[in-house]
C-alpha cells in the first residue's frame, strides 16, 4: 500500500470518529492534493465539502482533524485554513517505496484490474502495395504502448494488424502493373516500385479518365476470384507483409493477428442478413442504410447501390467475429481522428442491434503526422518513409557513439535501440490527440526530453551501481540521514507515484503519461546525481543510496519497456 494510500485510511478513520462516514478511504485518496510547495507539507487533504455534513466552516474542521492525524507514515499535521497539511516521516517513506520496488521489481506498478480477460487492439495496419511511412507510425507505437499498459494492468492485450488489403485501390495497382509494371523491379524493390505505379496510376489518370473504369472494372475481377486479379493481389500482399515484418522487427512489434480486410469478404452477408432480421435496413438512394437520426448522425452506409458493401460492413463483421473469438473486456481501435464519425456509427449500429457489449468498444484517436504542417500523402507520392527515418537515426547514433564511446562493447546493438527508441519517444511524449509535425532535426535531437535522455538517465545509474559494488538486499534498512536531501525526497516521491501514473495512463488510453514521467523521473535523478555524492566513503551511506539508484533504474527500465523502448545498461 503507497504511502498516499496510507494517509487516506487513517483521514478516513479519524473522519469515521467526527461523525462522517459518507467518505471512504478511497472518495478520500482521490481528493488528497500536492501542495504547491514542499515547505507546506507532502500532501493535503481539503476540508470544503465536510462543511455541510459536519455543520462547520473548514477552517475550524481542518483544526480538529489534525488533532487525530499522526503515526506513521506521519511526521506531522498542520492545520492552515481549510486544508490540513501533512508532513511524512520521510525515512519510515523511503525504505517503504524503496523496498516494494526493490522486492517487486519489473512487476512495480501492476495490477489484476484485467483478471486475465482479453482486449483485442486494433494498430497499425497499413495498407499493403503502400510504403509504411511516418503516417503509419503513431498508429503502431501507440497502440503497442497501450497494449503494453493493458498488460500491464492485468488484461491480455490482442494485437491486430487489420491490414489495408482490399478495396478498389487495388484495382488500380493491377492496371497500373499491367500497363507499367516490371516484374524484376518489383522483386528487387517491392514497395518502392508499387508505390511508384501507384503514383503513377493517378498521374495518367488526369490525362486519361478511362482508366479509374479499368481501376474498377479489375477491382470487380478480383472480387469475383479472377485467377490473374488473385495472384497479382496475394503477391503484392506477400511482398508488402515481408517489408513490413522489417520495420516490425526493428521496433520490436509484434503481432498476434495479421487478418486484414479481406479476412471478412466472407463474413459481411451475415451481417446484412442480420441488420434484415432485425429491421434495421433501410433504402436510401438505391442504397441500403441504417438510419442514426435519433443520435443525429448521418446514416451509416451498408450497401451501394450496385450491391457492394463497404467499410462500415466490414467492420461490423470484424467486430461481431472479435466478440465471438475473444468474449473481450474491451475492444480498441487505434486510428486516426478523422474516423471519429465512423466509429460512432459503428458502435451505435451494434447497440441498435442489441449488443450490449458494444459499450465496451473504443476508438483511441490521435492527430496526424504533419510535413510542413500539411499532411502526407501517398497518391501525390510526398510521404516520408518511416524505414529511411530509423535507418538515419541509428546511423546518427552510431556516429555519437563512435565519437564519445569508441570501445563500448555492443555499439551496433545500442545504435539500433537508441536510435529507434528516439523515433518512438518523439511521439509518444506527445499527448496523442496533438498533431506531431515531422522535422529531421527534433526527431533526431538526442538532448533535452527525448528518450535518448532517459535512457542515458538509465545507463548512468546502471554505471553507478557497477562502480559502487551494488549487490542486491532482501530487505532495505537505511542508514539514518542517508537519503535526508530534498534531492533524494524528489526521487522517492517519483519513484511512489508510477503505480498511479500507469493507472490514469490506462484509464486515459495516453502512453505520454509515461513519457512525460519518465522524463520527470530522469531529470529528478540526474538532480539527485549532480548534488548528493552516492558513492559516500561510509559503507552504509553509500549501500543507502545505492539502494535507491537500483530503485531508479528498475523503474526506468519499466516505463521505457512500456513505452516499447529498450534500456541499455551502457551508452
Amino acid at each position: 500500500m503507497s504511502y498516499k494510500h496510507q494517509v487516506a485510511e487513517k483521514i478516513a478513520a479519524a473522519l469515521s470518529s467526527l461523525g462522517v462516514d459518507t467518505l471512504t478511504k478511497e472518495a478520500v485518496y482521490g481528493m488528497l492534493e500536492t501542495p504547491p510547495n514542499p515547505a507546506m507539507g507532502d500532501v493535503a487533504f481539503p476540508c470544503f465539502q465536510l462543511a455541510k455534513a459536519l455543520r462547520k466552516a473548514p477552517p475550524m474542521i481542518a483544526a480538529e482533524l489534525a488533532g487525530q492525524l499522526f503515526g506513521a507514515p506521519l511526521r506531522e499535521s498542520q492545520a492552515v485554513g481549510p486544508y490540513v497539511n501533512l508532513f511524512l516521516d520521510q525515512e519510515n517513506v523511503a525504505e517503504q517505496v524503496i523496498g516494494t520496488i526493490l522486492t517487486q521489481g519489473s512487476t512495480y506498478g501492476s495490477s489484476n484490474l484485467g483478471e486475465g480477460r482479453k482486449v483485442p487492439i486494433d494498430l497499425s495496419s497499413p495498407n499493403i502495395a503502400k510504403p509504411f511511412s511516418m503516417g503509419h507510425l503513431r498508429s503502431t507505437v501507440i497502440g503497442n504502448a497501450i497494449a503494453n499498459i493493458m498488460e500491464k494492468q492485468g488484461y491480455e492485450p490482442v494485437r491486430i494488424n487489420h491490414l489495408g488489403d482490399w478495396g478498389t485501390q487495388f484495382g488500380k495497382l493491377i492496371v497500373a502493373y499491367r500497363l507499367w509494371g516490371d516484374e524484376a523491379k518489383v522483386k528487387a524493390e517491392p514497395i518502392k516500385e508499387l508505390l511508384s505505379l501507384y503514383v503513377r496510376f493517378h498521374e495518367e489518370v488526369e490525362n486519361d479518365p478511362t482508366l479509374e473504369d479499368q481501376g474498377r472494372e479489375w477491382f470487380k475481377k478480383l472480387e469475383d476470384g479472377d485467377e490473374e486479379a488473385q495472384h497479382l493481389w496475394k503477391w503484392f500482399r506477400d511482398e508488402s507483409l515481408k517489408e513490413f515484418m522489417k520495420i516490425y522487427d526493428l521496433m520490436n512489434v509484434a503481432f498476434d493477428s495479421t487478418h486484414g480486410e479481406a479476412f471478412y469478404n466472407d463474413k459481411m452477408d451475415r451481417v446484412v442478413t442480420l441488420l434484415e432480421e432485425k429491421g434495421l435496413l433501410t433504402e436510401s438512394d438505391g442504397a441500403m442504410v441504417v438510419n442514426l437520426d435519433e443520435y443525429n448522425m448521418p446514416p451509416c452506409l451498408i450497401k451501394k447501390s450496385d450491391g457492394a458493401t463497404l467499410y462500415a460492413t466490414r467492420d461490423l463483421a470484424a467486430a461481431l467475429f472479435r466478440h465471438e473469438s475473444y468474449d473481450f473486456a474491451k475492444a480498441l481501435y487505434v486510428v486516426g481522428n478523422e474516423q471519429r464519425l465512423h466509429f460512432q456509427q459503428l458502435y451505435k449500429v451494434l447497440e441498435k442491434m442489441g449488443y450490449a457489449w458494444s459499450a465496451n468498444m473504443h476508438h483511441i484517436p490521435f492527430g496526424m503526422m504533419l510535413k510542413d504542417g500539411k499532411k502526407m500523402s501517398t497518391r501525390k507520392g510526398k510521404v516520408v518513409l518511416l524505414e529511411e527515418v530509423l535507418a538515419q537515426a541509428i546511423s546518427d547514433v552510431q556516429k555519437v557513439i563512435e565519437e564519445k564511446n569508441p570501445t563500448l562493447s555492443n555499439k551496433e546493438e545500442v545504435a539500433r535501440q537508441v536510435g529507434v527508441g528516439a523515433v518512438i519517444f518523439h511521439d509518444l511524449k506527445n499527448f496523442r490527440l496533438n498533431d506531431v509535425n515531422f522535422s529531421w532535426e527534433e526527431m533526431l535531437t538526442f538532448e533535452g526530453e527525448t528518450g535518448p535522455y532517459v535512457q542515458y538517465a538509465h545507463a548512468r545509474a546502471c554505471s553507478l551501481l557497477r562502480r559502487g559494488g551494488y549487490q542486491p538486499a532482501t530487505t532495505v534498512s537505511l542508514a539514518s540521514g542517508a537519503l535526508d536531501s530534498k534531492e533524494a525526497w524528489a526521487v522517492i516521491t517519483l519513484l511512489n507515484a508510477f503505480p498511479e501514473v500507469i493507472e490514469r495512463a490506462a484509464d486515459n488510453f495516453d502512453p505520454s503519461q509515461i513519457g512525460k514521467y519518465v522524463i520527470d523521473l530522469a531529470q529528478t535523478f540526474n538532480k539527485f546525481y549532480a548534488n548528493v555524492r552516492i558513492l559516500a566513503e561510509e559503507e552504509d551511506v553509500k549501500a543507502s543510496r545505492l539502494q535507491l539508484v537500483a530503485a531508479v533504474v528498475a523503474v526506468l527500465k519499466e516505463g521505457l519497456r512500456l513505452l516499447g523502448l529498450a534500456a541499455p545498461e551502457e551508452m
